[in-house]
């Protein structure tokens, strides 16, 4: 369901519509950077083109995270495969000596 939010953006109240789905990953995303919500959303607004809406910038931050942590997680799953394939063989420590 898509909803209607406000916030306050350099110190002007303005309002965005977004869907659960969005809000809930947004606050995902802020948690996860140790931001809080409205810092997350004032930084994305102030990256976005002028000739965007807010709304449809916070959607495509959350769509270029998620694809960003997929990619992460791909690679780090390939990083592991490689890795089990190494030919490593445990080796014993040699006899150690305590005085």
């Amino acid at each position: 369901m898509i909803r209607k939010h406000s916030a306050t953006l350099h110190g002007h109240r303005t309002s965005f519509s977004l869907e659960d789905e969005f809000w809930a990953e947004l606050k995902t995303i802020a948690a996860s950077r140790s931001l809080s919500l409205a810092a997350l959303i004032s930084e994305i607004d102030d990256h976005r083109p002028p000739d965007s809406n807010l709304s449809s910038a916070l959607r495509l931050y959350v769509l270029s995270w998620a694809k960003a942590m997929a990619a992460a997680s791909r690679d780090a799953a390939i990083v592991h495969r490689n890795l089990r394939r190494l030919p490593i063989k445990p080796t014993r420590p040699s006899s150690l000596h305590c005085a």
